[in-house]
């Protein structure tokens, strides 16, 4: 129970205030309903009897609470008096005990991310209102306080447009300590603080449960808005952001809050059902630039001179909690299959983006790879060529060299020269000795002829005819025997001519048989020519489909290696978040001092355990991927040389468990190099490649830590 003398003063207090606070509303709303009711000198009997009766109430609130709720409730509804306002509202929302009003003094002397937009804000929050008008003015100055302080409260809202104007009320009718315990308990009671969320997912269902209650009450006006496309949002949202402050007067906005402050929400949707209703005619005649007009300078003063006529067409409108209810289940179902499709399209975006980095990637990849292979492509043609060249040298020198080798004599062409050489030699000395004898037989021929001349010459004349005839005789026997020597002669030569003729031509067949075969060993030897070059080509050609699949596989396994690196990224992404998370859980602990000093040091020191945990997940995460982009890095090497074992090229033999002798040795990284060393033999480069990548690895693991 709160004591009548505590209850006095704050009246006072909050007269004294009022007093200066509201002086200059009239220029907001000529018949002011705060300003009149503080401000007037002759109170009727009638306001004489509600000073007793709310003075009454506040003493004995707890009793009215239970007891006379109904009749509360219709008091509240005609309106709470001026002066009562600031204790009354305490009362109604339980703000009057809040152990976050001890913090007050000390948020104020923290520093909060949110104190730039405030400043920036602060202006525009009842900037014709004398308490706030001014850059340096007391209420300007109250009112950056109680947002910087709520900003630091619930981080999670920090500061949201629209929420001035519900503080900037509540110190025109209070302190500004009171002014903030009441704005903490309106946020968490009054679904304010879901309203002011970055995501506004309650302003969402507000204006969801909006619209319906238009279509089913009045279906002609909804019908209009939606052919003008005049979105609900588009003027109710600020009607449940300033519960009407910067839509209607504030006198007129003041009663709408004592009746927020007992009822809630509910107050908003029926008055804002009943500002349609009541101008539901000349709206249907507007079009969507004609009905903002008529909303910002029309429907705001028609209810200047009565508002107890708003307040009572608004307990007109039909209004179902239960159905209202129903929408919210509604909503929440619609709202969470597109969170569920927003969270798919984000993750597709998300998606989409790294495989366009992955794809930009792999091009630049592929292009200097694709370069690099074409240059090797280039110089392996080169080569090609240039040892085609030096094939051809080398096979013109060959054929030379046969050539120079079949015109030197074998052994079986020298044993063959030699009989032919031997039987030469005896012709030679056969026609030699037949040709002495000629010569003997000529000369013994000549000798008988000059013996015969020599005997017979110049006397046979002188002889007897017989003879005469006799020496004719002989002469012609002589003479015949001369032409007898010399045919025996010629005949001789014709054959030794004969002989020499086939001798040469013995010769002249050996050399054709010799010609044939060399030639026949010639021709086989062009026909394996031809086929070893066929062979070379086809090998050529399977060179180049190996090198395609190479290039083919490394783009596979970078684009899976690029992936795997992604979603590392991603884990580390997510756990850094989760430090994060937890780091400012830790500095919401201390603010708050929720936990006493021993509960405080173990909920710290748990928190720096799961730190540190999730720190070593990030580091052997990130270590993990290091190793499997080196593995796979130097596989493509591998691939690229063709060197690579055919054990390693299986995947599931490279992470297959490592053998239990791999780790029995002195130094556990020397055993796995020992095992993971290939058992097929291989060449020098592959060696020296493989011990490469496994003192990489071993580096790696040793910076590491692992």
């Amino acid at each position: 129970m709160i004591s009548v003398y505590c209850v006095a003063f704050r009246l006072l207090e909050a007269d004294s205030k009022s007093m200066r606070s509201m002086s200059g509303s009239r220029r907001n709303s000529g018949s002011s309903l705060v300003s009149s009711s503080s401000a007037s000198s002759n109170l009727s009997h009638l306001e004489e009897d509600t000073w007793i009766l709310w003075g009454r109430i506040v003493n004995e609130w707890d009793e009215w609470r239970r007891k006379k709720d109904k009749l509360l409730k219709e008091l509240i509804r005609k309106g709470i008096p001026h002066h009562f306002r600031a204790i009354v509202w305490q009362l109604l929302c339980n703000a009057t005990d809040m152990p976050v009003k001890n913090q007050y003094s000390e948020l104020l002397k923290m520093s909060s991310p949110c104190e730039k937009l405030i400043r920036r804000d602060i202006a525009r929050t009842y900037p014709e209102h004398d308490f706030f008008k001014g850059q340096d003015s007391l209420g300007q100055e109250v009112l950056f306080n109680v947002m910087k302080a709520y900003s630091l409260v619930d981080r999670e809202v920090g500061y949201c447009q629209g929420s001035a104007f519900i503080v900037g009320l509540l110190l025109m009718q209070m302190p500004e300590e009171e002014a903030f315990c009441v704005f903490v308990r309106l946020m968490q009671e009054y679904r304010l603080r879901e309203l002011f969320k970055p995501s506004m997912a309650e302003l969402g269902l507000c204006i969801y449960q909006f619209e319906h209650l238009l279509q089913e009450q009045l279906p002609e006006l909804n019908v209009h808005f939606r052919s003008q496309s005049f979105h609900t949002s588009m003027y109710a949202s600020s009607w449940f952001l300033t519960l009407f402050l910067t839509f209607l007067p504030l006198p007129i906005a003041t009663r709408i809050f004592d009746i927020f402050m007992y009822e809630g929400l509910e107050i908003i949707f029926r008055v804002g059902m009943a500002i349609l209703q009541y101008n539901q005619t000349d709206l249907i005649q507007l079009d969507m630039e004609g009905m903002s007009q008529h909303f910002q300078k029309v429907i705001p003063h028609q209810f200047d001179s009565c508002p107890d006529k708003l307040i009572l067409r608004a307990y007109q409108v039909k209004y179902n909690p239960k159905r209202m209810k129903k929408l919210e289940k509604e909503y929440t179902t619609i709202k969470n299959k597109e969170m569920e499709e927003q969270i798919e399209i984000k993750r597709l975006r998300t998606e989409n983006r790294l495989l366009k980095q992955r794809i930009e990637t792999l091009e630049k990849y592929t292009e200097e790879f694709v370069s690099g292979l074409q240059t090797q492509l280039e110089q392996s043609r080169l080569q090609e060529a240039e040892l085609l060249g030096a094939l051809k040298e080398m096979q013109d020198k060959v054929l030379d060299l046969e050539k120079r080798n079949s015109s030197l004599p074998d052994e079986i062409n020298v044993a063959q020269l030699q009989d032919e050489l031997k039987l030469v030699k005896l012709r030679e000395q056969e026609t030699l000795r037949s040709f002495r004898e000629m010569q003997e037989a000529v000369t013994d021929l000549n000798h008988c002829w000059q013996h015969h001349t020599s005997r017979g010459g110049g006397g046979h004349w002188k002889e007897s005819p017989k003879k005469n005839a006799l020496n004719e005789l002989q002469d012609k026997l002589m003479t015949l025997r001369l032409r007898e020597a010399q045919g025996q002669a010629e005949l001789k030569e014709v054959k030794l001519k004969n002989l020499q003729l086939e001798s040469q031509n013995q010769i002249n067949c050996k050399l054709v048989i010799r010609h044939e075969q060399e030639s026949t060993g010639l021709q086989e030897r062009l026909q394996n020519a031809l086929s070893h070059n066929k062979t070379l080509q086809s090998q050529l050609n399977e060179m180049k489909r190996k090198m395609a699949e190479s290039d083919c596989k490394s783009k596979e396994e970078v684009m899976a290696v690029r992936l795997r690196e992604a979603d590392s990224m991603a884990a580390v992404a997510e756990l850094r978040q989760k430090i994060a998370e937890l780091e400012i859980q830790k500095e919401e602990g201390l603010i708050q001092g929720q936990l006493n000093h021993s509960d405080s040091r173990q909920y710290i020191t748990q928190l720096r355990e799961q730190i540190a945990e999730l720190k070593n997940e990030v580091r052997l995460s990130q270590t993990n991927t290091h190793v499997h982009t080196l593995v796979c890095k130097f596989s493509l090497v591998f691939l690229a040389f063709g060197t690579l074992p055919n054990h390693y090229k299986n995947h599931s033999k490279i992470f297959s468990p490592i053998p239990p002798y791999a780790l029995t040795h002195t130094d556990g990284f020397d055993g796995l190099i020992l095992w993971c060393l290939p058992t097929h033999p291989v060449t020098t480069r592959s060696h020296a490649l493989h011990v490469m990548i496994l003192l990489i690895c071993r580096k790696t693991f040793r910076d590491r830590g692992v």
